[in-house]
């Protein structure tokens, strides 16, 4: 499936305050999920493979590295647990990270809330207004990133502008 994102990741050492928010907006709470998202070296963009309880997936995407509301262009396969795709990705590819993180996952509508505890790093929000491929204008999802943004009350400085995988190899 070919998604589009306007997606923001944020630093936030008060996830029970977001939490409260997202209980009073009463955000669909999907549940809580082990992932570790292993990242293959490529030649563009970045592909990882999710495994987890709840998601699971091998998932392309481009982006550019920059702490406002940024454009996501994913390409996700669902995969099963247990199969041989990360053993074949880890010998023909090999692996530049493995990010291990405690997520919790919520939506509103089409926009997909993320309160992470990230092994190593801490802990962090995550926004992503989502669209399929042709689906919402790119502008009415940076809309809506932007204004859930504001009601969680983020401020520029926590604001991350690389991926977790960018964060461990630093």
């Amino acid at each position: 499936m070919k998604v589009i994102n306007a997606e923001i990741k944020a630093m936030c050492s008060d996830l029970e305050r977001i939490r409260s928010i997202l209980l009073e907006k009463k955000a669909d709470f999907k549940g809580m999920d082990h992932q570790v998202d292993t990242y293959f070296r490529t030649g563009s963009g970045r592909l990882k493979l999710r495994e987890g309880n709840i998601e699971n997936n091998l998932i392309w995407y481009q982006r550019p590295d920059q702490t406002e509301p940024r454009t996501s262009r994913c390409i996700l396969h669902k995969t099963e647990k247990g199969n041989h795709l990360k053993d074949i990705l880890e010998r023909a590819m090999g692996v530049m990270v493995v990010v291990d993180k405690q997520r919790e996952i919520y939506f509103i509508d089409n926009i997909k809330i993320h309160l992470d505890r990230v092994k190593g790093l801490g802990t962090f929000l995550e926004i992503e207004a989502q669209g399929e491929a042709g689906g919402l204008a790119e502008e009415i999802l940076h809309r809506q990133c932007r204004k859930l943004m504001d009601e969680f009350g983020i401020r520029t400085h926590d604001l991350v502008s690389g991926s977790y995988s960018d964060l461990l190899l630093k």
